[in-house]
């Protein structure tokens, strides 16, 4: 019973949410970000890469392998959220399968070798970053099945204990 009721305050959480502007605006803005690397890896950034010394050319290579993971993870999220917006899938099931998603994946390496990059590649790392940090939280906050509630109890019974105990003497 109290499972169900977990899934069920899962569910009015992801509906009001996928349902949302919100979602509509983080969906367009992680779908346009993974065209726009696209679109840089396979031109300008092809071109800026073999202007690179070697050991600047192998952390572009490294960097852009990382951003690429990254940027498949957050978008195959996106589209599980999706399509429990569109009545493809439950949240249920979008849960089992986010597992398959590793919204961790592929951090950048230090801060030192992403300054030698490329300025627009240096942008996009940092944007895919701020970008797999929402929807993380979001990620947390979505499935993350809310606080035993009735475990709690009434948060103010211990204070009119304490006062009833307190005009009985």
């Amino acid at each position: 019973m109290e499972r169900l009721q977990a899934e069920g305050a899962l569910v009015q959480l992801s509906e009001r949410f996928t349902n949302s502007a919100a979602f509509g605006n983080l969906f367009r803005e992680g779908m346009d970000l993974v065209e726009e690397t696209a679109a840089y890896l396979d031109g300008a950034g092809r071109i800026e890469a073999k202007a690179l010394d070697r050991a600047v050319s192998l952390t572009y290579a490294t960097e852009s392998m990382r951003l690429t993971t990254r940027l498949m993870q957050l978008a195959s999220w996106l589209l599980l959220h999706r399509a429990v917006k569109e009545g493809e899938m439950t949240l249920v099931q979008a849960n089992r399968e986010k597992t398959k998603v590793k919204l961790t994946a592929a951090d950048p390496g230090p801060a030192d070798t992403i300054e030698k990059l490329p300025a627009q590649l240096q942008d996009l790392i940092h944007r895919s970053m701020s970008l797999q940090s929402r929807v993380r939280r979001l990620d947390t906050t979505i499935h993350t099945p809310p606080a035993e509630h009735s475990a709690i109890g009434n948060p103010l019974v211990p204070h009119l204990n304490a006062l009833k105990a307190a005009f009985e003497r």
